[in-house]
């Protein structure tokens, strides 16, 4: 008897069909398979949108949006810095599973501040091959992929670099088609062209970043095909540095109250790229047949949080509560809002289910599809969400936590002196009332909670250097 499966032609089909049905790959066609967009912007803040209360900036194009989807109230990153809420939205596994914690490349191993012996935990700093990310799954369905912007999740240091290369980690490498600008880089060394970032060409000279992934964009949605299409968008706005035309620029100088006109000429930047390539969905055709996810990969740092406590790099409401819309026509009710909380990894089991996907047999899914809350069938249920930032910013301002939020209170867990923090999230948004003397029971059940969670989850802890 041959026991070499592929000594004999004739066993390739049988292989082939059980290695895409381990994919969940299905035997139906993929024609009636929804086009999906996940549109991610780069540190915009829950406030900065004039859909979520900010009335001096102009949003049309996403405002829109949400008046023809769902905007959740409470929503949350994964984490409240970049790398690991992208790792999250590729993975659907919490940063701290993953021990993607940091923004890559973070700090040296066994930082602390000057003067200080805590030294914050010990992180990755690049996603992976052996994961199996959203692309892979949904490439492996008969999907186009496509990922266009910011990538951040290929930082390999310098000890690594004889085993693998920062190309070799790219989005080219994790299930996407087509790969324009997703690199290493955190952020663009500029916004107008020349961009130099080896994954783009340059346009012409002054071409604004913005505009041109919007170009990128409608030219993959648009390019005639026969399989529905995967596009994962992740513009670089509004990370530093603050860029944009200058006639956008001078028209916030004119207004009162804006706080930094370029900033703000960002955000007007960004939303009208997502006006064109909406737009181009529509002049296709194709806007019944797209979902479409807009949100942000942590809270503001250069805008105005209020009335949320702090900002990027910080486990406060202003570092990890985010603008979130779906688009889904037919299904989601134009103009609604949710404010059950969901987090970054609930968006890769929505988009198994939206695709008709399983989940894998052996996969680790941190996050729950958000279909029951987009349908509104009362069927979704979650006890709690968590947080773990155990790793000091690119700004040093933070301290390093943990969080649970559950129901409408949340509990922060500090490193440095062990400290609680209870709040109250329904009556006092802006973290300003610290409940752990009055509720101490309740700051016990949910710091019981935390405790589990971290076990679960294998977390990594930050040290003190005299106990290692």
């Amino acid at each position: 008897m041959n026991t070499n499966l592929f000594s004999n032609s004739r066993w390739i089909p049988v292989w082939l069909a059980f290695v895409a049905t381990s994919l969940g790959m299905q035997n139906d066609a993929t024609a009636d398979r929804l086009n999906i967009v996940v549109i991610m912007v780069d540190d915009l803040g829950w406030r900065d949108l004039h859909c979520y209360g900010n009335t001096q900036i102009d949003t049309p194009h996403i405002d829109q949006l949400a008046n023809e989807g769902m905007r959740f109230t409470d929503a949350y990153a994964a984490s409240p810095v970049c790398s690991p809420t992208r790792a999250a939205m590729m993975t659907g596994q919490t940063p701290a599973r993953l021990g993607i914690t940091n923004h890559a490349p973070g700090h040296p191993d066994g930082f602390s501040l000057e003067g200080s012996d805590l030294c914050e935990a010990p992180t990755v700093r690049h996603l992976n091959l052996s994961y199996t990310t959203i692309a892979e799954r949904l490439k492996a369905a008969g999907y186009a992929t496509a990922h266009i912007g910011k990538w951040h999740l290929s930082h390999v240091a310098k000890k690594d670099q004889s085993r693998i290369a920062e190309q070799e980690l790219r989005p080219q490498h994790q299930g996407f088609d087509l790969n324009i600008g997703g690199t290493r880089l955190g952020g663009p060394p500029s916004y107008f062209s020349p961009y130099r970032n080896d994954a783009l060409t340059d346009g012409e000279e002054g071409e604004y970043l913005p505009d041109r992934l919007a170009e990128e964009a409608i030219e993959f949605v648009t390019e005639p095909r026969e399989e529905p299409f995967f596009l994962s968008w992740w513009p670089f706005s509004v990370h530093y540095p603050l860029q944009a035309p200058e006639a956008t620029i001078e028209k916030y100088r004119k207004r009162k109250g804006i706080r930094d006109p370029a900033y703000a000429a960002m955000i007007e930047g960004v939303d009208g790229a997502i006006g064109r390539v909406m737009k181009a969905l529509d002049d296709a055709g194709m806007r019944d047949d797209t979902f479409v996810i807009f949100k942000s990969d942590n809270g503001g740092y250069n805008g105005d949080n209020r009335p949320l406590r702090g900002f990027k790099g910080m486990i406060f409401e202003g570092g990890i509560r985010i603008p979130w819309i779906v688009r889904w026509p037919g299904v989601v009710e134009a103009g609604t809002t949710c404010s059950v909380p969901v987090i970054s990894t609930d968006c890769y089991p929505t988009i198994l289910e939206v695709a008709k996907l399983s989940k894998l047999p052996d996969a680790v899914l941190d996050g729950k599809s958000l279909v029951p809350l987009l349908k509104q069938t009362g069927e979704f249920e979650r006890d709690a969400i968590f947080f773990h930032y155990p790793n000091y910013a690119f700004h040093k301002r933070n301290r390093l936590a943990s969080a649970v939020r559950a129901g409408d209170h949340k509990l922060i867990r500090r490193y440095d002196d062990g400290s609680l923090e209870l709040y109250n999230l329904k009556q006092d948004l802006g973290e300003k009332h610290n409940l752990v003397d009055q509720q101490p029971e309740l700051a016990k059940q949910l710091g019981n909670k935390l405790d589990a969670w971290l076990t679960e989850v294998n977390a990594n802890l930050p040290y003190h250097s005299d106990a290692r």
